[in-house]
C-alpha cells in the first residue's frame, strides 16, 4: 500500500506574506519542500494552493498542483478538498507536509505513513520528540503529547502534561528538568486516512479544540485514534517569519 504527500501552501500569511515563494538558496521555499518530499517513498506529491502565483511557480518546477478554495478555515479542510477533487478512496493514506518545512527529512515522511499503515485502529498518525529543558516544557507554544502503552495519543496540550507534582511543587520556573518521565513535544506532521478527512470537515469545532487552539483535538473529541511515535530523525524547525528564513539561509551558507 502506497501513500501520497499533499503540501498546502498559502500566500496570505499574517506573519510572513508570500512565504512559500520566499527565496532560499536561490529557490522558492516551496520548491525545497517539494524536493524533500520527492526523496520520500510517496507515490504522488501534490501542492495545494489557493493562489495562482504559487501555482505558477510550482508548476514551473514540475509539481502537480491542485487549486483549492480561499475560504477554507483550516489546512485540514484544504486537504479534504484535494482528496475529494482527486477521487481518493476512503482507505487511501495521505501525508500532510507543511509548505514552510524546507528541511523536512524524507525519512520522517516515510515513518509517519508506514506507522499509519501498521495501525489499522488509528485514523491519524503523527510524531514527537523529547523535551529536554524546563523552558520548553512550560512554553505554551511547545505542544505536548502523552500516549498510552500502544502508542495511541491520550491528549495534546499547550500545558506541561503530565504535571510533575513532586518536582514543580514550589517554583516551577526555577526547577530543573524532572527525570521521572519522557516528556514529548508534538511534531506537526500528520498521515491521514481519507475517511477521517471526510469526516473531519463535517464535525463542528470541539470545545477542547477551541480552548487549546489545537485542531487535532477535534478528531479525538469525536473518537478518532491518533498514533504517536518518536521521530526517527529530529526535524529542523520550520520557517514562520522572515527572521527564521534569514537564520536558515545563514546556516545553509555556512556563515558564522
Amino acid at each position: 500500500m502506497g501513500f501520497s504527500v499533499i503540501i498546502p501552501a498559502r500566500f496570505a500569511s499574517s506573519r510572513f506574506p508570500g512565504k512559500p515563494l520566499a527565496s532560499l538558496q536561490g529557490k522558492p521555499m516551496i520548491q525545497h519542500v517539494y524536493e524533500r518530499a520527492c526523496q520520500s517513498e510517496a507515490d504522488r506529491i501534490l501542492v495545494a494552493t489557493d493562489d495562482q502565483r504559487i501555482a505558477d511557480v510550482a508548476s514551473g518546477f514540475g509539481a502537480e498542483v491542485c487549486m483549492t478554495s480561499p475560504d477554507h478555515p483550516s489546512g485540514t479542510d484544504r486537504l479534504q478538498q484535494v482528496v475529494k477533487d482527486q477521487g481518493y478512496y476512503a482507505d487511501d493514506i495521505v501525508v500532510n507536509v507543511q509548505g514552510d518545512e524546507p528541511m523536512i527529512p524524507p525519512r520522517i515522511i516515510n515513518q509517519v505513513a508506514h506507522n499509519l499503515m501498521a495501525e489499522p485502529e488509528a485514523s491519524i498518525a503523527t510524531l514527537s520528540e523529547p523535551i529536554e529543558d524546563v523552558a520548553s516544557l512550560l512554553n505554551p507554544n511547545v505542544v505536548k503529547v502523552v500516549k498510552d502503552v500502544r502508542g495511541m495519543a491520550l491528549y495534546f496540550s499547550r500545558a506541561p502534561i503530565p504535571w510533575p507534582r513532586n518536582s514543580f511543587h514550589a517554583d516551577s520556573e526555577k526547577a530543573e528538568m524532572p527525570m521521572e518521565f519522557n516528556w514529548q513535544r508534538h511534531i506537526g506532521i500528520y498521515a491521514y486516512r481519507v475517511k477521517l478527512l471526510n469526516d473531519f470537515v463535517k464535525w463542528p469545532p470541539a470545545p477542547l479544540e477551541e480552548t487549546e487552539c489545537l485542531e487535532q483535538l477535534r478528531a479525538m473529541w469525536n473518537g478518532a485514534r491518533i498514533h504517536v511515535a518518536e521521530a526517527d530523525e529530529q526535524p529542523p524547525t520550520g520557517v514562520d517569519t522572515p527572521e527564521d528564513l534569514a537564520r536558515l539561509e545563514k546556516m545553509l551558507s555556512g556563515a558564522s
